[in-house]
């Protein structure tokens, strides 16, 4: 279970104080405890002035001396008016060694240099969901299942262009796959929250979870899945969790609700909506 930071802006600005200066910032959020360190690799994606995208990745946690001073450096040194960042804690459906589970190729975010997609929690058929990808089976990289779940969300997207559309369309094939496995315990996932970013001025959240988690890493009021967002003079921030103490100003993105922002004449423009639970979860 990760980690995820978004931020949108109509300038280019630094995330440095949400990926490493505040108080609960996502290098904070890498080693709360022993218990919760998330050790699994860490990425930090954006766009540039040009549109283009860019990412750094590293394999072991954020805050581990392999790892620190790079990802100090990139917090420190990336603008950008559309960023994600992540921190990996891996899961593991194919019951994979350690050694083959960390890799660059596993870290996030994914991107196929147009989009931007970063994932917290996991999907547990993996091999089963990739059979839906079609010719995008291909651009499968790694052995993480969020790389798997990114691919069948572009699928979706390049069928309808529509980031909601292919969210749903992409939930409704996981509900599909795990009934065809019997509709085992667990769900079809335990987390779809997702970051994506299918243009260099428009960014999308999901919040969508199966069951109960526990509570956040660094605010225990807070249910662990339950996305937090913050309306800035500077744009929106959006995270797994608030990034300061202040809960009172941070608004809640609960389960099965998405997030849009956009940048529109100069300014950054939310909208927010219920996602439709899919019948076969509406029935349990």
């Amino acid at each position: 279970m990760c980690r995820l930071l978004g931020v949108l802006s109509p300038d280019e600005i630094s995330a440095r104080p949400w990926l490493l200066d505040s108080e609960r910032s996502l290098f904070a959020q890498a080693n709360v405890t022993p218990e919760t360190a998330q050790r699994d690799g860490w990425g930090i994606g954006w766009f540039d002035t040009q549109g283009r995208i860019h990412v750094q990745k590293g394999i072991h946690g954020a805050s581990e001396r392999p790892e620190r001073e790079h990802f100090r450096l990139i917090a420190g040194s990336a603008r950008s008016r559309n960023l994600i960042g992540h921190l990996r804690h891996a899961s593991n459906p194919l019951k994979l060694s350690r050694e083959r589970l960390l890799a660059l190729v596993n870290s996030q975010p994914f991107e196929d240099g147009q989009t931007l997609f970063g994932h917290n929690g996991s999907i547990p058929f993996p091999t089963e969901t990739r059979q839906l990808l079609g010719p995008l089976d291909a651009r499968v990289q790694g052995v993480n299942d969020s790389e798997v779940l990114y691919w069948l969300l572009q699928k979706h997207f390049i069928d309808t262009g529509d980031a909601l559309k292919a969210f749903v369309a992409a939930r409704k094939d996981l509900v599909e796959v795990w009934a065809r496995k019997g509709h085992p315990d667990g769900g079809p996932w335990s987390g779809l929250n997702v970051l994506y970013a299918p243009a260099p001025d428009e960014l999308w959240a999901f919040c969508c979870y199966e069951g109960e988690h526990g509570t956040n890493l660094c605010d225990a009021g807070q249910p662990y899945y339950q996305m937090s967002y913050q309306e800035t003079p500077t744009g929106l921030v959006i995270g797994s969790e608030p990034f300061d103490s202040h809960r009172e100003r941070w608004n809640a993105l609960a389960n099965d609700h998405f997030l849009r922002a956009r940048i529109h004449n100069g300014r950054v423009v939310v909208e927010k909506g219920t996602l439709p639970v899919p019948v076969p979860l509406a029935q349990r």
